[in-house]
């Protein structure tokens, strides 16, 4: 489970504050998954970032019973002037993981060879999302946040990536940010709609896109 209470974040943009959630309150049955939907600028990769503990709430509350990833893809916790390889032993070892084996998934998944032992700050953004997709496949998780993460390399990676979640999503749940309306019809049972600080749960996630496609006209 995890549970909203009356959570509140924004922005200071220049002269403004920009609003991503106005206080709310909901709760997620991580039995299910689902589906963040909201036009450009909405604030659905914030939410991810919250819901992961990336990133903390303005006021409010957010409880979790179960174990969350962070937003897949999602780099920004990594140490630039450490190795990939001592990235991938230090947060195996903060969430209690089998560092041996998480070394062994992630170097032969995320195929960055000799790049594996250099300082992250040297990677392109492609490598570093590699290495972000496999240390995310490497621990796991009961709920997995996704972010647009089938953009992740070439074809033949993205295709890899794909056997690797969907090998995943069997025993755990999925919160997914995605502008394909196809892939959260696939992945999601339900649907959220995030729009002007409010985020709007719908239990048919079909009933989600239909009002998506109303808000994006």
């Amino acid at each position: 489970m995890i549970q909203l209470d009356n959570v509140f974040k924004f922005y200071k943009v220049e002269n403004h504050r920009k609003l991503i959630l106005d206080h709310v309150s909901m709760v997620f049955d991580t039995s299910y998954s689902y589906g963040i939907l909201g036009v450009n600028g909405a604030g659905k990769s914030t939410t991810l970032r919250l819901l992961s503990g990336t990133e903390l709430p303005n006021s409010g509350r957010i409880r979790k019973t179960v174990r969350i990833s962070w937003p897949i893809g999602f780099s920004g916790g990594f140490h630039p002037h450490m190795s990939g390889r001592q990235n991938v032993h230090f947060i195996a070892r903060a969430y209690g993981a089998d560092i041996r084996k998480a070394d062994r998934f992630v170097e032969e998944f995320s195929e960055l060879g000799e790049y594996l032992d250099i300082p992250i700050k040297t990677y392109s953004s492609g490598m570093a999302a590699r290495l972000g997709f496999a240390l995310s496949m490497a621990i796991e998780f009961d709920v997995y946040l996704i972010d647009e993460v089938t953009a992740v390399g070439d074809a033949r990676f993205q295709k890899r990536c794909q056997e690797a979640f969907d090998e995943r999503r069997k025993n755990s749940g999925l919160i997914v940010v995605s502008h394909s309306m196809r892939t959260i019809s696939d992945y999601c049972d339900k649907g959220l709609v995030l729009a002007d600080g409010r985020l709007i749960m719908y239990d048919d996630v079909n009933d989600a896109i239909r009002m998506y496609n109303r808000l994006n006209k």
